[in-house]
């Protein structure tokens, strides 16, 4: 059924016909002009307390998380987690340039391939966009390169997400989407779906008895890169100075080094052509 079969239907159950030219205006410019709703002042603060309480919320929904220095350090702490929690070194990874271009190969007994989750695969590690420290929220929208089944099929999920992705709220998660997401499909800023994930799959429908893992993972994990030193407390350790060589972060090529035996050479594995398919 066409989007114009399903308005006329609307209209004849309204019992009328199309709006008139100048309501057609105001929904128009409202639209266009983005209009921001109340938002609560918890949310409005300094950058290191904004991340707390993106940490504390995440805890709070029966998440988990882990703080690494810089990009680099990723692959060692998905290694670390999944067996910490005695899960096999095997998992889907989100098809995404960031994630491609991390040092894998520095931990050989991972194994993983690269696109949309199958039934069978038991853990993904998902590209994160953005992070909402309102309530401790993931926004994940769809794309070729973060493909929605890795949210919903696997029975862990572990997100790696930038410090500097951490938003105030809801309007600021939706301000970074249409600054920085394009639908080859539509021409706008809306993906096919986008997904808002508070901590594991969780139901207490029956008998009032709280079930993790009733709608998709029953584990959610989020690794959160320090990229942003606005974010660091100045107590915390993880704030290295500047000319420390451990500071330097594998997601910035400039800050490496030429001879820098920290600096990371790690070649992405071959990239698939990615397609519609792959969300």
């Amino acid at each position: 059924m066409s989007k114009e079969a399903i308005l006329n239907g609307i209209r004849r159950g309204l019992k009328r016909g199309p709006l008139p030219a100048d309501q057609q205006a105001m929904l128009a410019g409202r639209l266009a002009s983005h209009p921001r709703h109340l938002q609560p002042a918890r949310a409005q603060l300094p950058r290191p307390a904004q991340v707390e309480l993106f940490l504390r919320n995440v805890e709070k929904e029966f998440g988990t998380v882990e703080r690494v220095p810089h990009a680099g350090a990723v692959p060692g702490a998905v290694a670390d987690y999944l067996a910490a929690q005695n899960l096999a070194p095997k998992f889907v990874l989100a098809p995404n340039p960031e994630l491609w271009a991390m040092p894998w190969s520095e931990r050989p007994m991972l194994e993983f391939h690269s696109g949309r989750a199958e039934a069978t695969d038991m853990v993904s590690v998902q590209h994160g966009f953005v992070g909402v420290a309102e309530t401790g929220t993931l926004m994940l929208p769809a794309a070729p390169t973060r493909p929605t089944t890795l949210n919903l099929l696997p029975d862990t999920e572990i997100v790696v997400l930038k410090a500097s992705g951490i938003v105030a709220g809801y309007e600021d998660a939706f301000d970074r989407l249409r600054a920085e997401n394009h639908d080859a499909l539509t021409g706008g800023f809306m993906p096919r779906n986008v997904m808002f994930v508070t901590g594991p799959s969780r139901s207490a429908d029956i008998e009032q008895t709280l079930e993790l893992g009733a709608h998709g993972p029953r584990r959610l994990h989020i690794i959160l890169i320090d990229d942003d030193p606005a974010a660091l407390r100045v107590d915390d350790p993880a704030a290295l100075r500047v000319d420390d060589p451990a500071a330097l972060r594998a997601d910035d090529p400039a800050a490496l080094r030429a001879g820098d035996p920290t600096t990371i050479q790690a070649d992405p594995p071959a990239a698939p052509p990615l397609g519609f398919d792959q969300v």
